[in-house]
């Protein structure tokens, strides 16, 4: 098969990197379908209850997913250095290494996954009228773990040598079998939130397939095969230094969205649902920032693999400037047609008033959101990963949940909860703007 992957160490700056980004903005919107589609099916053929026991588990599974994304995040990376500086031994070792560490990654998470399920959910304050349920689809979303682990490895592989159109092809197959598998399990056989969570194991699992289909079969230095699928320590090394803050940063993040979940719970089934629901819009919301972010990352490592430093510089502002602009771009549209998109969930008005009031307060500071997660893109890109690591774990694990804690004993409205987003977003931009501006992060890789 022939290669699609895309140097970015030469050619136009902005060119290269919307050649990059658009189809992993597409990729990340199928993506999206994943979480969307079993939400509004289950909320509008089952009921309120079995939305609100779906949709209070995605923290618990950004917790356990999100820490091994942003391992693999270190894998990318290195192999976009070693690919950029076209140091083609290296890419062989490093994409061999990824595949066994992916493997062994995946079979740990299956096992921590289906075994600690209810008592993280008990921790949570999770009601009894949903623990049931939840606890159902995520045992059954952690079986297909390995599906999860070993479809970030062959993205990683894909995005590290530039080709994001493959990936996008392999999300738009499965999510039309998730969405179909769905409308099956769901609506017509009635198999509530385990019929959801076996259609979104199967399609990741058709992913998975023609991903590996892809890797086996390429013409091209990344090529997967199966005789240099071994740890290889040096690489390893290199792969957590830069992966293992990410992916600490990842948990951390995804605990403090555990506490802030745990309060949302105490106002009862009817937030839970709605703030759910807004959860999943807001994951649109969010596509322009993780796709340029992402691209970010690449164009960085491949850059600075190469020695291009000034390029690096001109993308980075380029790439900052441009998911800030498309970010408060989407949060506009979000604040304005809020009542619509939440609607799109549940037709219950409490429901639809509380989501509502969620997206008001959030949505037109999109913006820091995605200056802050850019920064740390770059930043990753370098080899710099502690530095987001650090950043967000001050400011948007502990000052978020002293902030969640302190302020909700004196004042018992949903809406403190809100606000702790846009507070904590803007901290963490002031940090990492700081951090840009005056740090030598470029040439130390």
């Amino acid at each position: 098969m022939k290669s699609n992957s895309l140097l970015m160490t030469e050619g136009k700056i902005y060119s290269k990197i919307i050649k990059f980004a658009l189809p992993m903005f597409w990729g990340n919107l199928f993506q999206q379908l994943y979480n969307i589609v079993d939400a509004l099916v289950v909320g509008n053929f089952v009921g309120r209850d079995a939305l609100a026991a779906i949709s209070s588990t995605g923290s618990l599974i950004f917790l356990m997913v999100g820490f091994f994304g942003g391992v693999f995040s270190g894998v990318g990376v290195v192999i976009s250095k070693y690919f950029g500086a076209r140091d083609l031994e290296n890419v062989k070792k490093s994409v061999g290494n990824a595949m066994a560490f992916g493997i062994i990654s995946g079979v740990i998470l299956t096992i921590v996954g289906t075994v600690f399920t209810p008592h993280i959910l008990r921790l949570m304050g999770t009601p009894e009228s949903v623990f049931s349920n939840a606890v159902l689809y995520v045992r059954i979303y952690f079986s297909g773990a390995i599906f999860i682990v070993m479809y970030n490895t062959a993205n990683g592989i894909f995005q590290a040598v530039g080709d994001s159109k493959h990936p996008l092809y392999f999300l738009i197959t499965s999510s039309i079998v998730n969405v179909m598998l769905d409308l099956l399990f769901v609506a017509i056989l009635k198999m509530g939130v385990m019929g959801a969570a076996f259609a979104t194991v199967i399609s990741q699992a058709v992913s998975v397939v023609l991903a590996f289909h892809r890797l086996t079969k390429v013409k091209d230095v990344y090529k997967v095969e199966f005789k240099n699928i071994h740890i290889d320590k040096e690489i390893l090394k290199e792969m957590l230094l830069i992966g293992f803050p990410s992916g600490i940063q990842n948990s951390v993040i995804a605990l403090a969205n555990l506490v802030v979940q745990s309060n949302i719970n105490g106002f009862g089934p009817v937030a839970m649902a709605a703030c759910g629901s807004y959860s999943k819009i807001e994951g649109f919301a969010f596509i322009p920032i993780t796709s340029f972010a992402m691209s970010m990352t690449t164009f960085t490592s491949q850059n600075i693999g190469a020695k291009q430093y000034e390029r690096v510089k001109k993308g980075a502002k380029y790439g900052i400037m441009t998911s800030v602009a498309l970010a408060e771009i989407v949060g506009l549209i979000f604040f304005i047609f809020a009542p619509i998109f939440i609607g799109l969930f549940s037709k219950e008005s409490e429901v639809i008033l509380i989501g509502t009031k969620q997206a008001r307060t959030i949505s037109l500071f999109y913006f820091l959101l995605a200056f802050s997660h850019s920064i740390a893109g770059i930043l990753r890109g370098a080899g710099k990963s502690k530095i987001p690591m650090f950043t967000m774990l001050i400011c948007w694990c502990i000052i978020r949940v002293s902030y969640i804690t302190v302020a909700t004993h004196f004042i018992n409205d949903i809406k403190v909860i809100f606000w702790a987003y846009p507070l904590t977003w803007s901290l963490s931009s002031i940090l990492f703007l700081i951090y840009y501006l005056k740090a030598d992060w470029m040439y130390r890789f």
